[in-house]
């Protein structure tokens, strides 16, 4: 679309949920405004698993940036990854503004990542795609340090 721009002018580094050691139970990402973006992609990684354990992980969305009347995204919830098959996996969950009900006001969107069973290794990120006002990287989140 643009083979001059460099990737950094095309996305965002919203959120994180920071590479850790993850005990079973749920973290989120701060709730982030649709307003500057055409597109959003989750990335959700999975480290080594421990025994038995699953991890779930989906978008919501809410009226505000305090969460409210938060509620999941229809369609936008990865299917569980296992122990059995989930060690050093990825999952992409793609979200575009018009999915939201933004009909009834729900503007922005966060991701949750839910650990369950026993501590596991994971760590995820909410790129913003395409911004609506080049360029992307001036958005990204402060623990972005580097642009190259």
């Amino acid at each position: 679309m643009f083979p001059n721009a460099k990737g950094s002018e095309l996305l965002s580094v919203l959120a994180t949920i920071d590479p850790a050691v993850q005990a079973a139970g749920t973290l989120t990402t701060g709730w982030i405004s649709v307003a500057n973006h055409h597109g959003f992609l989750s990335l959700v990684q999975t480290g080594v698993l421990g025994t038995s354990a699953t991890v779930d992980a989906k978008l919501q969305q809410a009226m505000d940036s305090s969460g409210t009347s938060a509620k999941d995204i229809t369609g936008k919830a990865i299917t569980q990854i296992v122990k059995a098959t989930g060690d050093n996996k990825q999952a992409l969950i793609n979200v575009k503004p018009e999915e939201l009900d933004t009909v009834n006001g729900f503007g922005f969107v966060r991701l949750s990542v839910t650990v369950g069973v026993a501590t596991s290794q994971t760590s995820a990120q909410v790129l913003g795609l395409n911004p609506r006002f080049a360029p992307a990287d001036a958005s990204n989140q402060a623990a972005v340090v580097q642009v190259i």
